[in-house]
């Protein structure tokens, strides 16, 4: 999933300085799970909004509403008649959400209410992990599911550095070695055979170096 953090209420605020009419849109997809930008969420936002409005004196208005995927264009569609309601809108979406809905209404105002962190899932109650950077070229099949590109300090794509030790990374002592992890799990699985096998330069165009990405699966297009 998509792992995102609120921005400082501080910053968002400093942006809502000329509002009147704030629309807080939340979203039900990956920034629900992690607790940043649910329904849950934007309510209180909303509300935070509306006493610090009332703090400066000023008059405001702040609503929530939450749909269920802001990175669909149906469902961010469907937000149009709120925006319309409203002088500025706060997405509590990912970035992919909030680009959606400035799509709806390119006149409008739409706010990041969130700090698109990286893809990545729960390891413990209220501690988020990135496991994915989304590079477009997975090697998790032979690195026994463990991500190198994401995991490793140095996204090291043939082993590990000089400078592990103990199974520790050097760039962070509190981190696991990823390839410590590949190792011992491709050994525990028989399959040491794949770190023999030396992998060829990344093609990192896949990950985003060549602008932004897009796939098209026919099958799917009407």
């Amino acid at each position: 999933m998509i792992v995102a953090q609120a921005k400082p209420f501080p910053e968002l605020a400093q942006m809502l300085q000329d509002a009147r009419r704030v629309l807080v849109a939340g979203c039900g997809g990956c920034v629900a799970v992690c607790q940043a930008g649910g329904e849950q969420e934007a309510r209180i936002l909303a509300e935070a909004i509306r006493l610090w409005a009332g703090e400066q004196g000023r008059p405001m208005e702040a609503r929530a509403v939450v749909v269920p995927r802001q990175c669909e264009p149906e469902w961010a569609q469907s937000l149009g008649p709120a925006m319309d309601e409203a002088d500025v809108v706060v997405s509590l979406g990912c970035g992919v959400g909030v680009g959606f809905l400035a799509e709806v209404r390119p006149g409008m105002r739409v706010l990041p209410g969130l700090n698109t962190s990286f893809g990545g899932g729960t390891v413990s109650p209220g501690v988020f992990e990135e496991r994915c950077r989304m590079c477009g070229d997975c090697v998790l099949g032979r690195t026994g599911g463990i991500c190198p590109v994401a995991r490793c300090a140095k996204n090291l794509w043939n082993g590990p550095c000089g400078g592990s030790a103990d199974g520790r990374c050097e760039v962070d002592p509190q981190v696991s070695c990823a390839w410590h992890q590949i190792a011992q799990r491709l050994t525990a699985r028989g399959e040491t055979g794949f770190l023999e096998e030396i992998a060829p330069p990344k093609d990192w165009s896949t990950a985003g170096d060549g602008g932004p990405r897009r796939i098209v699966r026919e099958d799917l297009a009407s």
